[in-house]
């Protein structure tokens, strides 16, 4: 969630400790996942507390998460199914894995300038897609499978789904969700996932927003979304983070 224009490291910039108190699972898995990251703890334990649920719950469907960087939250949902023995969930991981797509005017947050103005003085500066964070080495596709690969989890149960998501779902999407993770951040993108992800979730299955309290354009595609629909209740996870479960 860095502005266009916002200068940024090669890496992701170490984020505060992680609490004393943390289970030692919990601590596990987020000291492998964290560095493939730009996620919080409070919103990275409510992925781990949710891929559990959905095991212990025996919520029918794979994992999805559209928005991967590096692929970390994915990484902590493998590491959860590896905890509970389970080799039987696909994965679906859906990115361009080259950068952030455009932004439009409805993309805008309190705490950063509008996303189109700096994305289209990032372009005349010659810095399009914020190359130096999103679109690195470690963030492209080869990376992130090789990542996720290293946990000894089957490859065959990871997808990997390159592209804007308007173009690549519905065409590629499983047919049962159990959890569903969206952190695209923009109007357009975070709308339709909704449209075509969100039917697919199982009753009781998770849905995770990583974006509404940020960005508005993401919090404005959730509002009109489920105004037309069985109201959610979207639990905060912190000041940006939404969960809810399907009704």
């Amino acid at each position: 969630m860095r502005n266009p224009g916002q200068p940024a490291p090669a890496e992701a910039a170490p984020g505060p400790a992680l609490p004393e108190h943390l289970d030692p699972a919990d601590r596990r898995i987020l000291e492998r996942a964290i560095p493939h990251t730009m996620t919080g703890h409070q919103r990275l334990l409510a992925t781990v507390d949710s891929a559990r649920y959905c095991l212990q719950r025996g919520i029918p469907g794979d994992f999805v998460e559209c928005g991967v960087w590096r692929g970390g939250s994915v990484l902590a949902m493998i590491l959860v199914l590896q905890e509970a023995e389970v080799e039987d969930r696909d994965l679906y991981l859906f990115d361009t894995f080259e950068g952030m797509t455009e932004p439009t005017e409805a993309d805008t947050s309190p705490m950063d300038a509008p996303a189109l103005e700096n994305w289209r003085e990032a372009e005349r500066k010659g810095e399009t897609a914020w190359p130096e964070l999103f679109g690195s080495e470690e963030s492209g596709e080869e990376a992130v499978r090789a990542t996720l690969l290293a946990t000894g989890y089957p490859a065959e149960r990871i997808h990997l789904v390159r592209g804007p998501v308007e173009e690549t779902i519905p065409g590629t999407m499983p047919e049962r969700i159990a959890l569903l993770r969206l952190d695209t951040d923009w109007y357009e993108s975070t709308r339709h996932e909704l449209q075509h992800l969100y039917p697919a979730l199982s009753e009781r299955g998770v849905l995770i927003i990583d974006d509404y309290g940020h960005w508005e354009g993401a919090r404005k595609a959730v509002d009109e979304y489920f105004a037309e629909r069985p109201a959610v209740l979207l639990n905060r996870i912190d000041y940006t983070g939404r969960l809810a479960l399907k009704c």
